[in-house]
């Protein structure tokens, strides 16, 4: 069954939008730098460049419609991405790959073929194809971070004046249900977020904002490992590398830090970082056990609320957004990085993996990457829906990751 007559306008919206934000990001380059591999354990950029196109043809062109290839081989050299151990990247060389032009020529054909059949397009393969596009947005940020700024161009971070670290408290959370996952009715989700379930949680302890780097300073200065967007600077203090920049470190904005580090340095405060369930329960749960499609409610997000759908490159402060808060006062849970949970990524209960895209989750169910929730300044208004878990490797330095402290209840 294609799409319904009334969504077909949205879904043609839904796409043009999402290849604004990587044709926005793909503008920063350099015409050389198409093909560095900013980061060793990814394919070089031009990969990234055929790979969306291609994935909206093999998903919905080739699976979902039928319809014949005009590009069997460049169908398949894009197909997949890779995700190999820290250290354990391909060694593949710039001649290996098409010229810019003829997959620019290929990715015009593909998107030609996708609008003009995108009405007869089974849905869930459009919504598949919307929000990868969108997570790849968030994901070329992270590689494109890495680049020198010769190779890329766009704006310098606003700085705010200087300000130190504002203090965390740590609010007392009530026992009480967290709901995971999201209903079957919903339009959409990923099969990692099925099915909708309750966990009990019982009552803890958690930090009202996001770790600082003024915070993690004195934990550097004491010998812990130094956060992978930190730098040194020429009088021995540290300068922060943001997306076209380096700045004096903003000791107010959300320390991004590897799984690893945000554990070590919890572990120093004795404490640890939330469980999933425990984040669900802080950021969409009430004293009177409502919770709420939002931290603040159900309105959808704006820059009030959080720092997200690439508002701007970078973070902001640790208390920027009070109109973001959620019911128990727990700050920035949507937007401004994404926060580290010590939940290992596993299936829910009944788990089910997609029919035309079955690596999706169950490739990384493997006991070695952690679920994360929020969303950072690059993450899509779609993927900020409460259900939905991202996942990394705890070694992975080059996501927007932070986190905040939790601890039990006496």
């Amino acid at each position: 069954m294609g799409i319904a007559t009334e969504t077909q306008a949205e879904f043609a919206a839904a796409i043009a939008e999402a290849r604004k934000q990587t044709d926005e990001i793909f503008s920063c380059l350099v015409p050389a730098a198409m093909y560095d591999r900013p980061v060793d354990e990814r394919h070089r950029l031009i990969f990234y460049l055929g790979h969306l196109e291609a994935f909206d043809w093999n998903q919905i062109g080739r699976a979902g419609l039928g319809l014949p290839a005009s590009n069997p081989a460049f169908d398949k050299l894009f197909e997949f991405g890779i995700d190999p151990e820290i250290g354990g990247g391909p060694a593949d060389q710039p001649s290996n790959w098409p010229t810019v032009r003829e997959v620019l020529h290929y990715n015009e054909r593909v998107r030609e073929t996708i609008d003009r059949y995108i009405h007869d397009a089974p849905p869930e393969l459009a919504h598949i194809a919307i929000e990868h596009r969108l997570m790849h947005a968030e994901t070329l940020a992270y590689l494109i971070h890495r680049l020198p700024f010769e190779s890329k161009s766009g704006p310098a971070p606003a700085l705010a004046p200087p300000r130190i670290a504002p203090l965390s408290p740590i609010v007392a959370i009530p026992a009480g249900d967290a709901t995971l996952g999201i209903d079957p009715a919903e339009p959409f989700g990923w099969d990692n977020e099925f099915a909708r379930h309750s966990v009990p949680v019982p009552e803890f302890r958690i930090g009202k904002f996001k770790i600082t780097n003024g915070d993690y300073l004195a934990f550097v200065e004491a010998g812990g490992p130094v956060p992978p967007f930190w730098i040194p600077n020429e009088t021995g203090g540290w300068k922060l590398r943001t997306m076209f920049a380096d700045i004096p470190l903003p000791l107010d904005w959300p320390v991004f830090v590897t799984h690893h580090q945000a554990t070590a340095f919890a572990q120093s405060r004795g404490m640890r970082l939330p469980t999933e369930p425990e984040f669900h329960r802080a950021a969409f749960g009430g004293p009177h056990g409502v919770e709420h499609r939002f931290p603040w409610g159900e309105a959808s997000p704006t820059p009030a609320h959080a720092n997200a759908v690439f508002h701007q490159w970078d973070p902001v402060a640790v208390d920027a957004n009070p109109l973001g808060d959620s019911a128990f006062g727990i700050a920035q849970t949507v937007g401004n990085g994404w926060e580290w949970t010590s939940t290992v990524f596993a299936p829910f209960p009944g788990f089910r993996p997609s029919p035309t895209y079955p690596g999706y989750s169950a490739n990384f169910f493997d006991g070695r990457h952690y679920v994360l929730k929020g969303g950072s300044p690059r993450t899509a208004a779609r993927l900020l829906r409460r259900s939905f878990r991202n996942w990394f490797r705890p070694d992975y330095p080059h996501v927007y990751a932070a986190f905040r402290l939790a601890e039990s209840s006496e």
